[in-house]
């Protein structure tokens, strides 16, 4: 029997992470997950057949001789979410910055193939245009915004020095099972479903009016696995992997259901909106999982 090809997924712990672990376990991989878990730690999330290395990725010695001889790095690892990296903002540096140069620079020097870098649309800040289309100008609003454009710019720079293979997957609103609804991933989905499960009105901040991207779990994982095996991509490209279809917080409380209250708006874009044709044209990628169905499924596996 041939030896397993071997996939490392940072991160892997995570919501986002977990279910690319998953998926490279059903495919055949030998999957090697590199996580600290600072974000907790969830049984949920942790798959029998994969190996957990509880490192930092900032710790390059520990990191080189996890990632050497592996075909595929998935970068998910992040210190995430906008209002954190307000507030910690040399920390966040230190994590989604100095971490990915540490993996992409193992990655290099340990033979991977490609490196599948988990990008953010928190890279577009506000713009009047819309839909958002890579070829947009990147205007970050917060330091983590800031991070993840370096990035993905730090990837394109490792390809083009270095050779080695990357594509940089610009994320609008990863909702779908696993989730912690607590945890700085839940977004508005999440959070609206703990408040109904118990038995809480939804809060909406603001009128509500301010519209998402909302992308289901599994089409993200797709999206990935498209990026490991596209022959298209592999030099530094930024591609959008969001539903093409933008809705409002008022419309996502309808779909959950309840009594809603409103509190304080905060600093955030008014609406996202992703142009997928990039990701139509160089992945062969479509969203296939409809907003009105995700949610249905979270909240029977909630009983909600």
């Amino acid at each position: 029997m041939d030896k397993k090809q071997k996939a490392i997924v940072t991160g892997g712990a995570g919501f986002i992470g977990s279910h690319l672990v998953s998926e490279l376990v059903r495919r055949g991989f030998d999957v090697h997950v590199v996580d600290n878990f600072a974000g907790g730690r969830m049984e949920k999330r942790i798959h029998p057949r994969a190996t957990y290395h509880e490192i930092d990725i900032r710790d390059y010695d520990k990191l080189a001789p996890i990632i050497a001889g592996a075909l595929y790095v998935f970068h998910e690892a992040a210190l995430p979410r906008v209002q954190f990296s307000i507030e910690h903002p040399q920390e966040t540096f230190s994590v989604n910055v100095d971490g990915l140069v540490s993996v992409l620079r193992a990655s290099h020097e340990g033979g991977v193939k490609r490196l599948i870098y988990a990008a953010s649309s928190s890279a577009y800040g506000d713009q009047t245009k819309m839909p958002l289309s890579e070829d947009l100008p990147a205007q970050p609003k917060s330091p983590y915004g800031l991070q993840k454009y370096i990035g993905e710019l730090s990837c394109r720079l490792w390809s083009e020095v270095y050779g080695l293979g990357t594509v940089s997957l610009r994320y609008f609103n990863v909702y779908g099972s696993n989730f912690d609804p607590n945890g700085p991933y839940a977004l508005v989905i999440g959070k609206f479903l703990l408040q109904k499960s118990e038995g809480q009105p939804l809060t909406i901040t603001g009128d509500g009016t301010h519209t998402r991207d909302f992308t289901n779990v599994r089409d993200t994982v797709n999206a990935n696995m498209l990026a490991m095996e596209s022959d298209k991509v592999g030099k530094g490209e930024v591609i959008n992997i969001g539903a093409g279809r933008n809705v409002s917080v008022n419309e996502v409380a309808t779909m959950i259901g309840g009594p809603v209250v409103h509190v304080e708006p905060r600093l955030e874009p008014a609406h996202t909106l992703a142009d997928i044709r990039k990701a139509r044209e160089l992945l062969g990628w479509e969203p296939t999982i409809k907003l009105e169905d995700g949610i249905a499924e979270l909240k029977a596996e909630m009983r909600v």
